[in-house]
């Protein structure tokens, strides 16, 4: 009997989130292991890089990095969620990396104490949604009825404003149709669903309060 791939996780994590999904969308059973980054095991750090997550185990061999991991799960079990065409397959890498840019200013949003990069991690992010209106056609998806890897990385990224909503009106969705039809339609599907526990709203919640956020001073106001 082959034995499961483990994921290595962190429970806030985006880009195991991406892993999840990707294991999720194609019915691959795993083994999930939760750490805390602020107390990594040992054993974690042994085989661990970057000392970061996700990891994900097969057998005897540990990969690192969510790109190359989602796609070598994409590589080995169907369905494909890459298209087939090399530049349409290259643009989707590209849009990939664009998700990671996001986070970063999702990631300013969440810890910086400064309020001219704060406002200006907030003009950022209007700026990028904008650019990714543009690339939306009819959906539901980003390449239309097909469920891809870039919404697989892009879940992640919506999650987050599930909960940034609640704390403050930030205007960043403001006109942008296309995205905000896109985010629904992802936020419904079962394996973005079961990415995260039960309880992550919560637990970001706390992840803010804990770093002293401005987001929870906009709510204050």
């Amino acid at each position: 009997m082959t034995t499961p791939p483990i994921l290595v996780s962190f429970d806030l994590c985006p880009y195991v989130q991406r892993a999840a999904i990707v294991l999720a969308e194609k019915g691959v059973a795993f083994e999930r292991i939760d750490i805390d980054l602020e107390n990594k095991p040992e054993w974690f750090l042994k085989i661990s890089p970057r000392g970061k997550v996700p990891l994900l185990q097969v057998g005897d061999k540990v990969l690192f990095e969510s790109a190359p991991i989602v796609e070598y799960l994409d590589e080995v079990h169907t369905p494909r969620l890459h298209p087939e065409n090399p530049l349409a397959r290259a643009r989707h890498r590209a849009w990939i990396e664009f998700a990671s840019a996001i986070l970063g200013d999702i990631w300013t949003l969440e810890v910086s104490h400064d309020e001219s990069a704060f406002l200006a991690a907030i003009s950022a992010l209007k700026e990028k949604f904008a650019r990714l209106e543009a690339e939306l056609g009819d959906g539901p998806y980003f390449a239309g009825d097909i469920f891809s890897l870039v919404d697989a990385v892009f879940a992640p990224v919506f999650r987050y404003f599930d909960v940034f909503d609640e704390l403050a009106d930030l205007g960043i969705f403001d006109g942008l149709t296309k995205v905000l039809r896109w985010r629904s339609e992802l936020a419904k599907r079962p394996s973005v669903k079961t990415a995260v526990v039960p309880d992550y709203n919560e637990r970001l919640r706390n992840f803010l309060v804990s770093k002293g956020s401005l987001l929870l001073a906009r709510q204050a106001a």
